[in-house]
């Protein structure tokens, strides 16, 4: 008969702390999650990028930090890691928290997780405000297949280089832009590209939202005037290798044929398999495209057709 074991049976394994990613809001306050609030009361450790604004973010909320909170941004990440490593060890709580968005989304934080999976450290995350899901799923462009590239190269060498790489890449493209570098971004990206479909999404979830959708050079045009604020920018997806015929010439296919009155969804079928796409990448860059003229027969006709 197997005896159960002890409840005071040693364990030569200490217990181990939590890793705890925490999204913060984008701008609005109301999109600070409960969870979120109660982490950072609890937490014996807040890992921050920057302290002072993730104590006002704390302030805002009414919550009161009881943990030491110390920095951790992209200058200090490789050295603070280890010392965010060994105090889940002792079997501290450690929350990392970015300024705005998730962490490790172009902000610190993927070192010290991967250092703790090395190490079988438990990691957990708080799900909330993320700056490139918010911007896709405003832009009206397909969102089954997406990538995100943080911020371009910012000389035109590498920039170009990467423009050259969305040729054909058959996913939707999202990337973090400053104000100032987005009109020439934009105009670089319309030289490559010619008149890809593309969004411009500003300051999400704040009082002066805005999503500005059109053609690269449309955008390039309209950003001249001056931008302000946090800029991520959808682009919409590229031809596949061996097919170089632009989105825009497929389109207008689907436009001919749905103006010979076949539906939307068999235009876009006909058209994809004569080019070697698929049917429903080429379906949401018709869809991005109705997004961006708003008007005119284009868009008449095609949502006309677009039924059943």
């Amino acid at each position: 008969m197997t005896t159960p074991p002890s409840e005071n049976t040693f364990s030569p394994v200490a217990p181990t702390g939590t890793l705890i990613l925490g999204a913060t809001p984008l701008g609005n306050l109301g999109d600070a999650t409960p969870r979120l609030r109660a982490a950072l009361a609890t937490a014996d450790v807040v890992a921050a990028e920057d302290t002072r604004r993730t104590y006002q973010l704390a302030r805002d909320l009414d919550v009161t930090i009881s943990g030491r909170v110390l920095s951790h941004y992209d200058h200090n990440e490789r050295d603070r890691a280890p010392q965010l490593i060994e105090f889940l060890q002792q079997g501290l709580t450690v929350l990392v928290v970015s300024d705005a968005g998730m962490p490790t989304v172009s902000d610190p934080g993927y070192r010290v997780v991967s250092l703790a999976v090395a190490e079988g450290i438990p990691v957990t995350c708080l799900p909330g405000a993320s700056a490139p899901l918010t911007a896709l799923a405003l832009s009206g462009i397909g969102t089954d297949r997406f990538a995100f590239d943080g911020f371009l190269p910012r000389k035109a060498g590498p920039q170009r280089a990467w423009w050259e790489s969305l040729k054909t890449e058959p996913r939707t493209v999202i990337f973090f832009e400053s104000p100032h570098r987005l009109a020439d971004t934009l105009a670089l990206g319309a030289e490559v590209l010619g008149d890809r479909p593309a969004a411009v999404c500003r300051e999400l979830t704040k009082t002066y939202e805005e999503c500005r959708r059109g053609t690269l050079m449309e955008l390039a045009d309209w950003a001249r005037a001056g931008v302000r604020g946090e800029i991520t920018v959808v682009v919409a997806p590229g031809s596949p290798a061996g097919d170089d015929t632009s989105n825009a010439t497929l389109i207008r296919q689907v436009e001919e044929l749905v103006a010979e009155g076949i539906r939307l969804n068999d235009a876009c079928g006909a058209v994809a398999k004569s080019h070697g796409r698929r049917k429903r990448d080429l379906y949401q860059a018709v869809v991005a495209a109705i997004c961006v003229k708003q008007s005119g027969l284009f868009t008449t006709a095609v949502l006309a057709g677009a039924g059943g």
